[in-house]
């Protein structure tokens, strides 16, 4: 997740927090790794759509930051992706970890296994929740210790958004000294191993934070269009042009501010003299590819609940350098932008 440069906070701690910045992505086997068993071409985790999707929005993000003065680091795990966080974390000197918050098991477990090698090693480490609208663990807080069971008691206990972050960047701190690091470009699928798919359709959408942007300010300015949005609503069979925004795959993973686009439907709304109300409406709709976005968060609060999962912050000690980690969980992989 985290795969974009407007509205993200790891990103915007990291370059103010250090005069080297090291953006790195993290090639996790476990979702990558080729699986010749698998009902059709991919992983065992992972469709190729979803992987040249991926890869897509990887190159789209390294083109953007090199127009900022820095670069995409790319690293291949050879088995545990937090192994090879961790080693990037002392060889490089990295004073300060910071990541975008992820709540699947997979990411949970993996980001915890970075967080306890930086809690030794004084590494200080900051986890902003950027991914979702909202913080799990603050909502369950507000609500006396339990996950809202209804949308309408999450939404009164929820409130409103908090605003994106939407400085706008001239530049980059630059990266800083790799050593003997083996620096890979965004890999290409054949590169990874998936052979001959020049008989494997092409969707039509692209990957990347670009493509999301520009998908997200094209939906929106159709204003009576977003106003009178109405899920179940439109034909869902409707593919050259589709009766929803599509951009689904872009907040999925992290192509498009989640927040941004919510704030971005608010302003139109505030144009127009009436429009439709969530769930239904396009701003009930803005995330979860069709699911809304509190109707989600509410699943997954019952489901932390549930499971007992627990939520801390941790910062520990000074260094000269710092880190930012941003992690993709349950069938993705680990982006990282560490500053030195």
């Amino acid at each position: 997740k985290g795969l974009r440069v407007h509205d993200n906070p790891a990103l915007d701690a990291a370059r103010r927090s250090a005069a080297r910045v090291y953006p790195v992505f993290v090639l996790d086997p476990r979702y990558l790794r080729p699986d010749p068993a698998a009902p059709s071409p991919g992983s065992a985790r992972a469709g190729v759509a979803r992987v040249r999707f991926l890869l897509e929005s990887l190159r789209d993000l390294d083109a953007r930051l090199r127009r900022l003065g820095s670069r995409l680091l790319v690293l291949r795990a050879r088995d545990d992706v937090s192994d090879a966080v961790c080693a990037a974390l002392k060889d490089w000197n990295i004073g300060k970890l910071c990541f975008e918050s992820d709540t699947e098991p997979y990411a949970l477990a993996r980001d915890k296994r970075v967080t306890d090698f930086a809690a030794a090693s004084g590494i200080e480490v900051f986890s902003p929740v950027s991914h979702t609208l909202f913080d799990p663990a603050e909502i369950i807080e507000k609500n006396g210790g339990r996950p809202p069971l209804t949308y309408q008691s999450f939404v009164a206990t929820a409130g409103e958004p908090p605003k994106p972050v939407m400085e706008k960047y001239s530049e980059l701190p630059p990266i800083g000294d790799t050593g003997g690091y083996e620096l890979l470009p965004v890999p290409k699928l054949e590169e990874l191993g998936y052979g001959d798919l020049s008989q494997e359709y092409i969707p039509p959408f692209r990957g990347g934070e670009t493509e999301a942007l520009k998908r997200m300010r094209e939906s929106l300015q159709d204003k009576e269009w977003v106003a009178k949005f109405e899920k179940p609503k439109g034909d869902p069979s409707a593919f050259l042009k589709p009766a929803t925004t599509v951009l689904s795959p872009y907040l999925k993973f992290g192509c498009l501010s989640a927040r941004y686009f919510y704030h971005c439907i608010q302003d139109v709304y505030r144009s127009t003299k009436t429009h439709t109300k969530p769930p239904v409406s396009l701003a009930g709709q803005s995330c979860c590819g069709g699911i809304s976005s509190t109707q989600c968060l509410l699943a997954l609060l019952i489901s932390i609940r549930w499971k007992g999962t627990k939520y801390a912050n941790r910062s520990h000690g000074e260094r000269t350098g710092s880190c930012l980690l941003h992690g993709e969980m349950a069938g993705q992989d680990i982006h990282g932008l560490m500053p030195s």
